[in-house]
């Protein structure tokens, strides 16, 4: 009789490793205190808050939160094709996740000009100023989550390349992250109020 070999550190381990997701966690955390925060400071000033709302541009959060689902509908997609071994379509997919990251950051910045434009800065009031550490925090994950794929595509690309999945799936697995933060700041800052 033939017994199945059970591959325990999958069980143990999940999708990047440990470390990864207590990272994710910590992060969550963090950003999950900031927004409580945000909401109780809201109580106190509710006008100024519902005021301040008023002036973002819930467009642009939208289609920042299309481009961050789908790119990470991409690297989904991408880890499914590494794990086939087909290098092209994992390319491809990956270049899509980075493209759907960078018109973030695009759309980002121009929305960033334009309050810096409109004097609503850091100091302009209490909810400009968790408006501003909240997303620029968040801005500076998607920064990083794009210099690890940008890192993992370059490694792919490579003729005898060393990547493995686990490399690949710990970048997918931050990629998502900056996706589920978005996914907590997009309405809270910009509908809650």
């Amino acid at each position: 009789m033939q017994t199945a070999t059970v591959n325990h550190k999958k069980l143990y381990y999940p999708p990047g490793g440990i470390l990864l997701w207590i990272i994710i966690f910590l992060e969550l955390f963090t950003f999950g205190i900031a927004l409580i925060a945000m909401i109780l400071y809201s109580k106190y000033e509710p006008e100024i808050f519902h005021n301040s709302r008023l002036l973002l541009n819930s467009t642009f959060g939208v289609i920042n939160t299309v481009f961050l689902l789908t790119s990470g509908f991409f690297i989904a997609k991408s880890v499914e094709y590494f794990k086939v071994s087909n290098k092209s379509k994992t390319l491809c997919y990956l270049k899509l996740t980075m493209l759907g990251g960078v018109l973030f950051l695009l759309l980002k910045s121009l929305e960033y000009y334009g309050k810096i434009d409109a004097g609503l800065t850091m100091g302009y009031n209490t909810f400009f100023s968790f408006y501003w550490m909240l997303t620029l925090f968040h801005v500076i994950h998607v920064i990083v989550g794009l210099v690890i794929l940008i890192s993992i595509y370059f490694g792919i690309k490579k003729e005898n390349s060393s990547t493995k999945l686990e490399d690949m799936e710990a970048g997918a697995t931050f990629w998502h992250l900056c996706d589920l933060i978005w996914l907590l700041l997009f309405p809270v800052i910009y509908l809650l109020f």
